[in-house]
């Protein structure tokens, strides 16, 4: 660990004291501030929009303005409004029944803020990954720390200085570093850890927040499906999933990771969606509005797919594009593989760049075999016409989440929960979902002076049985 990573990881566990000491002194933030911390986050992605669509650029090397606005500052500005939209009645305390065996008495859920949050985010929508789970916390009356991902540093450093210039550092604050960091991280003792990233780090997470017996929610990754029914067109279907596959290039957790097309059809719609991605980016290689892939690590393991996919032997079909320029520019060109096999790494992990293999079935139900004999994903995608196909496939597998006829917008719609299961994560957020994984719901049970469960104490006489007895019917 170097002396600057060693510094940080003090500044983190001072800014957590701090954080903590400021919840204990106001452990019940008022409604009318906690709007004003949603209001100051949208203030903070308008006015700054420029800067933070320009360093994610820097970050990825090439990335579409319009892809940043849309999936990173608006959605985060629509995100903290409906929030503040609904706060007052999400944060309501709530009766509930008392049985008449207990009566006289009042039930009451208190919906309370957890504390100091901290809050994991990644490098693939680094300013939305880590707004959008602050905005829950604020929301709850939350303080939070952030830790964004290394591997997107001019983002990174960007949101540690804007966090600075609109909140308190016992409010709001973002510390930054690489793994070493990172670790210390998970191993504090947080009110609640919320991490955005791989499966295989997620467990590591899930591990050393168990330590301190530190809640976790999960927001992991995994291999999404889309399953085209036989009766679904092949060129609209194409029209679909090339887009949601190809937004950021691909470096999307819920983008289709793998389509399953009736027999005999693959190779015509591995084509179309070819022909759509030749249509919005006719020169990938130069197209600013098409993204690069963030590193040359992430680069080097995408090609190595495709290459291991065309030493197996099958087909791979790409535009026509100048390999040179897209090496340089550190873009993979829109890539469909024709029934790889199920040994290759594009089959066995999340693929997380603009490769897409597409995979035949003879019958639906084997289709859904396919997917349930694998982790259950984030997110799954059926293209039907038929609604009782389309039904067929929710009743038949398990996602964190699922689009019918579209994909990647289940994410965007605020009250829907957004999560996965199993291996693609635990727990969830967005809307009333995210204000409460930062909330604790405690239960009060309240009476007068006098409770008849007094006749209950002992010595137990004859009274006493004649109750107990009745609560037994």
């Amino acid at each position: 660990m170097s002396e600057a990573e060693a510094k940080q990881i003090e500044r983190m566990k001072a800014i957590l004291a701090a954080q903590k000491a400021a919840f204990r002194d106001e452990r019940h933030r008022p409604l009318d501030k906690r709007k004003g911390d949603l209001d100051r986050l949208a203030d903070l992605c308008r006015k700054n929009a420029d800067a933070i669509t320009d360093a994610i650029s820097e970050d990825f090397g090439t990335r579409a303005r319009q892809e940043s606005t849309i999936a990173e500052l608006a959605f985060v500005i629509q995100d903290a409004a409906h929030i503040k939209k609904h706060l007052s009645r999400w944060a309501r305390p709530r009766r509930v029944a008392v049985p008449m065996t207990l009566m006289p008495g009042k039930a009451v859920i208190r919906r309370e803020p957890i504390g100091v949050a901290g809050i994991i985010s990644p490098w693939n929508y680094p300013f939305q990954l880590a707004m959008a789970p602050l905005a829950a916390a604020l929301g709850a009356g939350c303080r939070a720390v952030i830790k964004p991902s290394e591997v997107s540093p001019a983002t990174s450093e960007l949101m540690k200085r804007l966090i600075a210039e609109h909140y308190e550092e016992d409010h709001v604050s973002v510390v930054t570093g690489g793994p070493a960091v990172g670790e210390a991280f998970t191993k504090l003792k947080w009110d609640h850890l919320f991490y955005t990233g791989s499966t295989q780090i997620g467990r590591l997470v899930a591990m050393a927040a168990a330590d301190n017996l530190v809640p976790v929610t999960l927001e992991l990754g995994g291999k999404s499906p889309a399953i085209v029914t036989p009766d679904y067109p092949s060129e609209q279907a194409a029209k679909s999933i090339a887009w949601g596959k190809l937004f950021n290039a691909g470096q999307t957790c819920v983008a289709p990771d793998y389509v399953l097309a009736p027999n005999g059809r693959e190779s015509a719609l591995g084509q179309a969606i070819i022909d759509v991605a030749q249509h919005q980016f006719p020169e990938a290689s130069s197209d600013d509005a098409y993204t690069s892939i963030v590193s040359d690590r992430h680069y080097d393991r995408l090609n190595a797919m495709i290459e291991e996919a065309r030493a197996s032997g099958a087909e791979v079909l790409q535009p026509e594009h100048d390999s040179q320029a897209a090496q340089a520019a550190r873009k993979i060109p829109p890539t469909v593989v024709i029934n790889p096999s199920d040994e290759l790494a594009m089959m066995q992990e999340e693929i997380f760049g603009p490769i897409l293999p597409v995979k035949g079935y003879a019958e639906l139900e084997g289709a859904l075999d396919y997917v349930n004999d694998r982790e259950r994903p984030l997110a799954l995608y059926v293209y039907s016409t038929d609604k009782r196909q389309a039904q067929r496939v929710l009743d038949g597998t398990i996602s964190g989440g699922a689009g019918v006829n579209i994909n990647l917008l289940h994410l965007s719609v605020p009250d829907l929960p957004f999560g996965g299961v199993g291996a693609s994560g635990q727990g969830a957020y967005h809307g009333e979902t995210g204000f409460q994984a930062f909330t604790h719901e405690r239960s009060v049970f309240e009476t007068g002076k006098w409770h008849p469960s007094r006749l209950l104490a002992p010595p137990y006489g004859k009274l006493a049985e004649r109750i107990s007895q009745r609560q037994m019917k």
